[in-house]
């Protein structure tokens, strides 16, 4: 289950016939949620399950339980290790997750119990970065965590518009303490700003309506991912 082109290319699925057409597009890589009303959720195993029998690209499964970046305190984490423990279990072997404190930091309790039971498990840091108080602080604060490879980001809370200029400066420090990670870009992302995005040297990329011409209520095109897969190609 390689990524196996220079750029990687994700797409959100929320069941079997979105992740056939976003590999029958070209996706590399599939991030698998339910509740895209609650901007996306644990998905059931059973549907991972489905998901994983009917494609063979990576799969990152989002571990959410609730709208916001709150991990729910100790109730909370607790269903969210057991929701991950079911899903490695499943064979999930890549996950999504991210979680603030009440201060706009990373709630480092939550986040390390999970990561344990992730076990070494690859995982992306979703878009809570863009709500953080202080996102340098948060990427030193993450930096040992077990498995991180990537962060999900719009560079802003309102989108890749307004997000460019953090992007674009992140994208410089790779390398340097907290910005190993790769930056994965996503949220508003169009087909009109990875020519800027590109030339910065980001070369990862998520989307979720943008694969779907008929919004969330329709699944996603293969030809619509094909559109993307030769746009971030070029």
């Amino acid at each position: 289950m390689s990524e196996r082109k220079s750029a990687v290319l994700e797409v959100i699925a929320l069941d079997v016939e979105d992740a056939v057409a976003a590999q029958a597009g070209g996706a590399d890589r599939l991030e698998l949620v339910t509740d895209m009303a609650a901007d996306g959720l644990t998905p059931s195993v059973g549907t991972f399950a489905g998901i994983r029998a009917s494609v063979d690209i990576a799969l990152r499964v989002m571990l959410r339980l609730s709208d916001g970046f709150s991990a729910g305190g100790a109730t909370g984490v607790d269903a969210l290790v057991r929701a991950a423990g079911e899903l490695r279990d499943a064979g999930a072997d890549e996950f999504v997750l991210g979680f603030l404190d009440e201060h706009g930091g990373p709630d480092l309790a939550a986040l390390e119990r999970i990561v344990a039971e992730l076990d070494g498990c690859r995982w992306t840091f979703h878009r809570a970065i863009d709500r953080a108080a202080d996102r340098d602080a948060l990427r030193k604060q993450l930096a040992d965590l077990p498995g991180l490879d990537a962060y999900l980001t719009a560079g802003s809370p309102t989108g890749v518009d307004d997000g460019l200029p953090v992007l674009t400066a992140e994208g410089a420090r790779r390398g340097e303490p907290g910005y190993e990670p790769r930056i994965m870009v996503g949220g508003g992302l169009r087909l009109d700003h990875l020519p800027e995005l590109r030339a910065a040297g980001l070369d990862a990329f998520h989307i979720g309506g943008a694969a779907r011409p008929g919004g969330w209520t329709g699944p996603v095109s293969a030809e619509s991912v094909r559109e993307w897969r030769t746009a971030v190609d070029a």
